[in-house]
Formats: structure tokens, C-alpha cells, sequence
């Protein structure tokens, strides 16, 4: 089957003539699956048009998004205290440690982008309403039209190492 993931971090069925909130999938145990499944699409099958899939037994999701599949929802406090960032819906079933120094704004597009899975190409783009909300800790040491280049949290600067900048000009991801 072939499935398409929206900038929102919605999960449509390929072929849906109408994709908003009533036609996305939202049940929490299958998004956790789906996404933990995640991978680029190294199959020899459709990838052209559909860069990412998700096996299921025999079966193979082949995926296909406006940018990054990976797409960071929310902020949350982990079990010890820990931040962790929240994608694609599934709560602290799927998060990632928050790594600040690590948020990229990408200047071709001015969105926002931190480290994601590997395997599900390295980088996930962090929705806009959470990256509005984050906007204001940014510092822009070269000037207002240059990229940031630290980020204030928990009291302190953090350095950004645009590490993730060759990765997303590069292509779709990694090499699994």
C-alpha cells in the first residue's frame, strides 16, 4: 500500500481525495508501529516516488511526504527529567532526546529541523507551531538575515554545529 505524510505529521492513505484530520490515521498503537518501522527506502522498489517505507510482515507501506517524515510535534519530560522531543503523534512512545546545540535552521526554506532516527534518514523537521514556540530562544550572531548561530535554553547558550545541514542538502538520508 502506499501512504503520504504531511508537513502537519498526518498520515494519509495514498489515494485519499481529501486529507485532513478525519481522513488521517490517529489510533496511537498503530502511528508507535508504523513510525518505529520507519526506514528509507533502499528496497529497489518505488523509490523514485516514494523515498521511505515501513515493512509490516510481508507487507510493504511505501511512503512518500512533503519533506521529512520525521515530524517533531512536541516537547516532553521523560521519566528522570529528561526533554525529549515527540514526533509523529505517538507521544513518549516516539521521542528522541533534545538536543538543542543540534537544531538546524535550514536558510533555504527557513524551516526547522533536528536529529531523528537514522534509519528513518537522520533528520526530522520540527512542526511549526513547536518551532514558533522555540523561535525567540534563538540568537543571531551574524545578523538578522543569517542563519541562527546559538540557542538559549535552560539558562544557557548553546552553540548550533549545523551538523545536520550536509544531511539535508545532500538527500533523503543516510545510508542504512
Amino acid at each position: 500500500s502506499s501512504l503520504s505524510a504531511l508537513l502537519s505529521s498526518q498520515l494519509f492513505l495514498d489515494d485519499a481525495k481529501v486529507k485532513n484530520f478525519i481522513t488521517c490515521f490517529k489510533d496511537k498503537k498503530f502511528l508507535v508501529f508504523f513510525f518505529k518501522q520507519l526506514k528509507v527506502n533502499r528496497s529497489g522498489r518505488y523509490q523514485e516516488a516514494f523515498p521511505y517505507l515501513s515493512p509490516c510482515g510481508r507487507e510493504h507501506n511505501y511512503i512518500r511526504c512533503d519533506d521529512r517524515p520525521i515530524v517533531f510535534t512536541q516537547l516532553l519530560r521523560g521519566p528522570a527529567g529528561e526533554e525529549l522531543l515527540s514526533y509523529c503523534g505517538g507521544g513518549d512512545k516516539l521521542a528522541v532526546p533534545f538536543q538543542p546545540e543540534k537544531l538546524l535552521m535550514l536558510p533555504e526554506n527557513g524551516r526547522l529541523y533536528h536529529p531523528a532516527p537514522e534509519k528513518a534518514g537522520g533528520a526530522g523537521l520540527v512542526k511549526s507551531a513547536l518551532a514558533f514556540e522555540l523561535s525567540p530562544c534563538f540568537e543571531y550572531g551574524q545578523g538578522p538575515a543569517q542563519p541562527p548561530t546559538h540557542f538559549h535554553w535552560q539558562d544557557r547558550p548553546h552553540v548550533l554545529t549545523n551538523e545536520l545541514l550536509q544531511l539535508l542538502r545532500d538527500g533523503k538520508g543516510k545510508e542504512s
